[in-house]
């Protein structure tokens, strides 16, 4: 009997460190949408962004996409992003696609 109270207190041990952990990469992660000023760009390839893809200005996030779609008369994928309003962005701003890295993600800046 006094076996299976530890074993009871061990289980409820490892899931609460289990939650906690969790919270945790979920804090320091930047997973969040961005919330702000929506702007469009329209692109000739957008292989790897999807919705909720981060929008990002010399490496810092500044925003998410929103939505893809395909323009039905340039044939052109136009991204919808949603930009933070603490970031005014020109009117000459140029978008682009690029990788995080070898392996990384792709997104948008």
């Amino acid at each position: 009997m006094r076996g299976n109270v530890i074993e009871t207190v061990m289980g409820a041990v490892v899931l609460v460190a289990a939650a906690l952990f969790l919270v945790f990469a979920y804090k320091t992660s930047q997973l969040r949408t961005v919330s702000g000023y929506e702007v469009s760009a329209d692109f000739a390839r957008v292989d790897g962004i999807h919705q909720g893809s981060d929008v990002r200005i010399s490496g810092v996030k500044v925003g998410t996409v929103l939505a893809e779609d395909l323009d039905p008369k340039t044939f052109l994928a136009t991204i919808r992003m949603s930009v933070d309003p603490a970031i005014q962005l020109p009117d000459d701003t140029v978008a682009a696609v690029t990788s995080s890295g070898l392996l990384g993600d792709k997104y948008c800046r």
